[in-house]
């Protein structure tokens, strides 16, 4: 497995919780940086503001809520994917919001995935090793991602 981290941009403390214990249970060894908004999370990708000398490997995968405060998870899909250094970071919308335009949109964003949270703990548990399973036993990776630099100032 990678050595980067799973980023997880979620706002709700039960959520993080909850997702931060299945990712345990299932064994996913990768630390875990969690954001808690699409601001925060876009900073820390871009290395900018308090991150800006943070020395972390790009994030193996990219766990993203759609509802967020200050820059909701869409804008913060297509700054992700419209960003020539971050585009092929792999982002999972992992979100409660079940609308045909938020899936829409979220595709057309460029997202790699998009799954409805579960309400069920264990159907939760279950999601999260089928997401690491896929994520990280089937899919190949690239090996670095392409212009992401540990100094993203401009």
């Amino acid at each position: 497995m990678n050595s980067g981290p799973i980023l997880l941009v979620e706002d709700n403390v039960d959520d993080i919780e909850l997702t931060l214990r299945a990712l345990k249970r299932n064994g996913f060894a990768n630390r875990v940086v969690t954001m808690r908004d699409g601001v925060q999370a876009l900073d820390y990708l871009m290395r900018r503001g308090v991150f800006a000398e943070s020395n972390d490997a790009p994030p193996i995968l990219i766990l993203l809520d759609i509802k967020l405060p200050r820059v909701d998870g869409l804008e913060v899909l297509g700054q992700i994917k419209s960003d020539p250094a971050l585009r092929m970071l792999p982002v999972v919308m992992l979100t409660s919001s079940r609308q045909d335009r938020d899936v829409t949109q979220a595709y057309n964003l460029g997202v790699n995935s998009y799954i409805c949270k579960p309400t069920n703990f264990s159907e939760f548990m279950e999601v999260v090793q089928t997401l690491g399973n896929y994520w990280f036993s089937s899919v190949e990776l690239p090996p670095d991602i392409a212009g992401y630099s540990k100094d993203r100032s401009n």
